[in-house]
């Protein structure tokens, strides 16, 4: 397991992860020393948990806002899939149709065609 080292609000804390997530730790803690440190801008000196609680809820509500976008998004992407298959399953029975009143038309014009074909003409026993 990797240690490393983060600094929120001016305070060292030595803290353990999974090898190859250091930097990622360090970055979270980073940017809960931002929030700590916007709070502390807004409201002054108004103690530690205090500090951190809020910017916990911050955090949290920051969150919350994403998931709730998330489930939009995701209700909008089942809706553009499910129009996506009803198009293709569309398209499929247009092609269907059209493959077949294609096929019938290419049947009656060799049927025409043969109709209207001269008739082979007999040699007659002259040669002529």
């Amino acid at each position: 397991m990797a240690q490393v080292t983060v600094a929120i609000d001016g305070k060292q804390y030595r803290m353990a992860c999974d090898e190859g997530q250091e930097e990622h730790l360090i970055d979270l803690a980073g940017r809960l020393d931002r929030y700590v440190s916007h709070l502390k801008d807004s409201f002054g000196e108004i103690g530690d948990q205090r500090l951190t609680v809020m910017a916990g809820i911050m955090i949290l509500d920051e969150l919350s806002e994403l998931q709730k976008r998330m489930k939009g998004i995701e209700g909008e992407v089942s809706t553009l899939r499910k129009t996506r298959d009803d198009a293709l399953l569309k398209a499929d029975k247009n092609d269907a149709a059209l493959t077949g009143a294609l096929g019938g038309l290419a049947q009656r014009m060799e049927a025409l065609a043969k109709r209207l074909a001269p008739a082979p003409a007999h040699s007659s026993p002259n040669g002529g």
